[in-house]
């Protein structure tokens, strides 16, 4: 994304998180803000009170050049329109009312540049009764689209989602779709309006359930651990309390190893867990018989036995600590070091690697207003311009990120 310019307008997470992306590829965004800034930078009063970081913006907006403009006043909306001039993309999840009274809707925008790649995250879509109404993703992805309600036992209390999960999510497929309107505008020389939703996402999360429910008419049921049809996908816990996860998903193949690996052979020939049938007519009885066996040994001894068996498919259900101290995780480019004033440091890595093109993190997230001077000498302004739109509240300079 070298050489691209992305003008985000954007709050919280799922716009700017698809920024973020953007930036680590290489990309130029240049992050237009409220003279308050984006609300996602309380998250470090919210989750830590005075510790020097905050880790949840600094995820999503490192890289990025941060201006202040006043959008209430003409000169600040003069001012967004004039750096909208400069960009290849314009990339917002705000919602299309407050665009519209801004100037900086679509269709104004693409009159103004067909070239344009105009990039919208929303709730609830660009059209229909709702598509005004206000959404976080535990709104729209969590609730409304059917995830939780699918992940819910009867009669169990819903379950609560981890912060920015649908966010995060949309936030690759808002990064995927504007690059394949750049990639076409690059054929046609025409810019495209190109969106999606937290609901959208939501849905194609759960695919399996809303394609099944579509072409069969009837739903999926939830899963319980103690009556999985298939037992060999299933959740077990180790001697030391430790939990993992089989995943035996093909059951011709993976049942022999794991009736091996469990010291129990003879089960291949038993009527009741010979076939796939059998072993959902007695799911529960043979979960009760792998649970007294999976207590016999720690999960380390477990892992030894597991890896043994080439068709002996296997994770262990781990914690965030454990998950920072796996080397394999490592191995994978999970992390990735940002440079900072001082030093670097290391946080989680976009997920996207580029052997030939590398591209990754340059700097950190930026101070509220930090590049409004220079942003704006780019456009041409004079120190003294600058000066009395400061002056105005049309614009800020840098600011204390902690107080904004």
């Amino acid at each position: 994304m070298s050489g691209v310019r992305v003008v985000e307008l954007g709050m919280w997470l799922a716009g700017p998180a698809a920024g973020g992306i953007l930036a680590d590829w290489g990309a130029d965004v240049v992050k237009i803000e409220p003279p308050k800034g984006d609300p996602a930078r309380t998250f470090q009063r919210m989750l830590g009170g005075d510790l020097p970081t905050n880790p949840v913006f600094e995820l999503d907006n490192r890289s990025k050049r941060s201006v202040v403009l006043d959008l209430g006043t003409e000169e600040g909306r003069a001012l967004a329109l004039e750096l909208v001039d400069t960009a290849d993309v314009f990339l917002t999840n705000i919602r299309i009312s407050a665009l519209r009274r801004a100037g900086l809707d679509p269709e104004s925008l693409r009159r103004r540049d067909p070239r344009l790649v105009y990039a919208i995250v929303s709730g609830y879509g660009l059209h229909g009764a709702e598509a005004n109404r206000p959404a976080y993703d535990i709104a729209a992805y969590w609730a409304r689209s059917g995830i939780a309600a699918s992940l819910t036992p009867p009669g169990a209390n819903l379950p609560f989602q981890r912060g920015g999960m649908g966010d995060h999510s949309v936030a690759m497929t808002a990064a995927a779709m504007i690059s394949a309107a750049l990639f076409a505008r690059e054929r046609t020389g025409n810019g495209d309006l190109v969106s999606t939703s937290l609901l959208r996402q939501g849905a194609y999360t759960i695919g399996f359930d809303v394609n099944t429910a579509l072409m069969w008419g009837s739903s999926i049921s939830v899963g319980t651990r103690a009556a999985m049809g298939n037992p060999a996908i299933n959740n077990y816990t180790a001697k030391d309390g430790r939990r993992f996860w089989i995943v035996g998903l093909e059951g011709e193949r993976h049942w022999p190893p794991l009736a091996r690996a469990v010291g129990h052979p003879e089960w291949l020939d038993d009527e009741r867990f010979a076939t796939p049938a059998a072993r959902f007519q007695n799911a529960t009885q043979l979960i009760g018989l792998l649970d007294e066996a999976f207590a016999t040994k720690t999960l380390q001894e477990w892992e030894v036995v597991f890896d043994s068996e080439p068709d002996f498919f296997w994770a262990p259900v781990q914690s965030v600590d454990e998950l920072l101290n796996d080397p394999q995780f490592h191995a994978a480019g999970g992390l990735v070091d940002v440079p900072f004033d001082e030093g670097t440091w290391t946080m989680l890595a976009t997920p996207a690697d580029f052997e030939v093109h590398r591209a990754g993190p340059r700097f950190r997230a930026p101070e509220l207003g930090e590049h409004t001077h220079e942003v704006l000498v780019e456009l041409g302004r004079s120190d003294a311009e600058i000066a009395a739109l400061e002056a105005s509240g049309t614009t800020a300079a840098a600011c204390d990120t902690a107080t904004a």
